[in-house]
C-alpha cells in the first residue's frame, strides 16, 4: 500500500511537472510564436513569458521578425543580345506578419528566390549586355518593387536588393578586356599626340620669341654702331679742319715770301724723284738762274704776298671748338679734350714766337 502511493505521488509530480512545462512558454526577443489549438490558430505569442492551456494550445512556430539577409547562388540570364550572364544576388527582407509568413507560403525564403530568379530574367531580358553591366542601380530598383509588390500579402517586406556579381562568358571578358586596352592605348596615344602639340607650340613660340629678340638686339647694335660711326667720322673731320686751320692760321702769322716757297720748292724735288716710274732725273746747269727766275714765276701766284711789310693781321677761321653730339661716349669727350689742350698750346707757342721775332724791314 505505501508503495502504491509512493508511486502515486511521483507520477502526479510529473504530471505537474510536464503541466507546466506545456503551460509556460517563453518567447525570446524581436520573435513571435504562433499558437494552434487542436491544429487551429488560436493566436500570437509576444517575445517575453507566455502561458498557454496545455495539452490543448501549442505553439506550432516561432518566426525571426529580424531583417534577414539571403545570398542566392549565381543563376544564369540570358540578355537582350543572347549573352549568357551569370548573376548572383543578395536580399535584405523582414517578417512584417508572422501570421501570413506562416500560412500564406510553405516555404517564403525559397519563394523569395524563385520569384527574384523570373524577375531578374524578365528585367535583364529586356537589356543588352553593356546596359546590364552598367545599371545596377536600376535593376536593383525594379527587381525591389516587384518583389516587394508580390511578397506583400505573404507578410514580408523585402528593404533592398543587391546584384552581388555579373559574370559574362570567358570568350565575351576576353573582348572586353581587349577593347578595354584598345581604348586606353587610343586615349594614351591621344594624350601622347597632344602633349607632342603643344610640346611644338611652345618651341615654336620660344623660337619666335628668340629671333624678335635677336632682331630687336641687332638692330639696337647696328643703330648704336651707326651712331658711333657717325660721332667717330665728326670728330676725324673736325680733327682735320682743326689741323687745316692750325697750319694755314701758322703759314698766315708767318708772313711767307718768295725766298721761302722757293726753299719749299727744293724740299720738294727729292720727293718727285722718288717714284718707280722715274728712271732719269736730270738736273738743269742753269739751276741758279731757275732760282732767280722762281722768285718771279711765284709772284703771280694768288694768296702770296708780294710785300710782307704791313701790319700783321689774323685771319677769322671762325670758333676752334668743335661740336660735339652730346650722344658721344666718354671716350670721344676725352679724346677731344685732348685735341683742344694740344690746339690750345700750338696756339700759344705760336703766338709766343711772333712777340719775340723782330719786325722785318
Amino acid at each position: 500500500m505505501g508503495t502504491a502511493l509512493l508511486v502515486l505521488a511521483v507520477l502526479v509530480i510529473l504530471l505537474v511537472v510536464v503541466a507546466l512545462t506545456k503551460t509556460i512558454r517563453i518567447i525570446p526577443q524581436a520573435r513571435a510564436g504562433i499558437v494552434e489549438r487542436f491544429g487551429k490558430y488560436k493566436g500570437s505569442l509576444p517575445a517575453g513569458l507566455n502561458v498557454v492551456v496545455p495539452f490543448v494550445d501549442k505553439v506550432r512556430y516561432v518566426i525571426d521578425l529580424r531583417e534577414q539577409v539571403v545570398s542566392f547562388p549565381p543563376q544564369p540570364v540570358i540578355t537582350e543580345d543572347n549573352l549568357v550572364v551569370s548573376i548572383d544576388t543578395v536580399i535584405y527582407f523582414q517578417v512584417t506578419d508572422p501570421v501570413a509568413a506562416t500560412y500564406e507560403i510553405a516555404n517564403y525564403i525559397q519563394a523569395v528566390e524563385q520569384l527574384t530568379m523570373t524577375t531578374l530574367r524578365n528585367i535583364v531580358g529586356g537589356m543588352d549586355l553593356e546596359e546590364t553591366l552598367t545599371s545596377r542601380d536600376a535593376i536593383n530598383s525594379r527587381l525591389r518593387g516587384v518583389l516587394d509588390e508580390a511578397t506583400g500579402k505573404w507578410g514580408i517586406r523585402v528593404n533592398r536588393v543587391e546584384l552581388k556579381g555579373i559574370d559574362p562568358p570567358p570568350s565575351i571578358k576576353d573582348s572586353m578586356e581587349k577593347q578595354m586596352r584598345a581604348d586606353r592605348d587610343k586615349r594614351a596615344a591621344i594624350l601622347t599626340a597632344e602633349g607632342e602639340r603643344q610640346s611644338a607650340i611652345l618651341t615654336a613660340e620660344g623660337a619666335k620669341q628668340s629671333a624678335i629678340l635677336n632682331a630687336e638686339g641687332d638692330r639696337e647694335s647696328q643703330i648704336l654702331r651707326a651712331q658711333a660711326d657717325r660721332e667717330a667720322a665728326i670728330l676725324r673731320a673736325q680733327g682735320e679742319g682743326q689741323a687745316i686751320q692750325t697750319v694755314f692760321q701758322a703759314i698766315h702769322d708767318g708772313r711767307p715770301d718768295q725766298s721761302l716757297l722757293a726753299y719749299q720748292y727744293l724740299q720738294m724735288m727729292p720727293k718727285i724723284a722718288e717714284g718707280d716710274a722715274n728712271k732719269v732725273w736730270i738736273v738743269p746747269s742753269e739751276i741758279g738762274k731757275a732760282l732767280e727766275g722762281l722768285g718771279s714765276t711765284m709772284n703771280s701766284l694768288q694768296g702770296i704776298p708780294d710785300d710782307v711789310e704791313g701790319p700783321r693781321v689774323r685771319v677769322d677761321m671762325g670758333s676752334s671748338e668743335p661740336a660735339v653730339p652730346e650722344a658721344a661716349d666718354s671716350t670721344l669727350s676725352s679724346a677731344h679734350a685732348a685735341v683742344e689742350e694740344a690746339i690750345a698750346e700750338a696756339k700759344g707757342a705760336a703766338v709766343g714766337n711772333d712777340r719775340e721775332a723782330p719786325p722785318q724791314q
